[in-house]
């Protein structure tokens, strides 16, 4: 996939779009080797982006953490995934709970479809969801310490908050090495 010119782009930060708390531009973005841009293949689909100058933390910019690669968030892990949806000015929130791969494999839900590098989160019944225009947005969790982690990345689902269709999310813990890879300092 090719995204031009990374110096066309800059990365807002705050809970409004406009205006932003804070604004960089974007040095470069790394996009995965494997990453291929098909509907039916949604493996490797993760992105680093290096911005030009480091964003100072504040009450509506916070840092998340990448959990090690060997954590594993447990079924009914509640998580919070969050985004802009379709051309919305306030940043929005969703409460998910995270479902096994197991059940998110079943016939009747994404019938297998479900790879390692993929995470499940929100409701069988459907109602509560990701959608359109958040794709690439955090889904994150709060530990006991009120440490909070970065488990997936807003990927792909059917339509939105579908019964049997939850949210999918590349699974952050599985390219943890990647990212640790493509971020290290030199």
């Amino acid at each position: 996939m090719h995204l031009g010119n990374p110096l066309r782009w800059t990365a807002s930060f705050g809970t409004v779009i406009r205006p932003p708390k804070s604004r960089r531009s974007v040095r470069n973005i790394i996009i995965h080797e494997k990453y291929t841009n098909t509907i039916l293949n949604h493996d490797y689909d993760i992105a680093v982006v290096q911005l030009s100058s480091p964003v100072e933390f504040t009450n509506d910019i916070r840092m998340v953490c990448l959990p090690e690669e060997f954590y594993v968030f447990p079924h009914n892990t509640t998580c919070f995934v969050t985004g802009w949806g379709p051309s919305i000015n306030n940043l929005r929130q969703a409460e998910v709970k995270i479902i096994d791969t197991n059940i998110c494999n079943r016939a009747e839900v994404y019938n297998g479809a479900i790879t390692p590098g993929m995470v499940c989160a929100g409701y069988l019944e459907g109602k509560i969801d990701a959608c359109q225009g958040d794709s690439g947005g955090p889904l994150v969790t709060e530990d006991r310490r009120g440490i909070w982690y970065l488990v997936g990345i807003v990927s792909w689902g059917d339509e939105c908050a579908k019964r049997n269709r939850p949210g999918v999310y590349t699974r952050v813990t599985y390219y943890r090495d990647w990212i640790a890879a493509k971020t290290a300092q030199d």
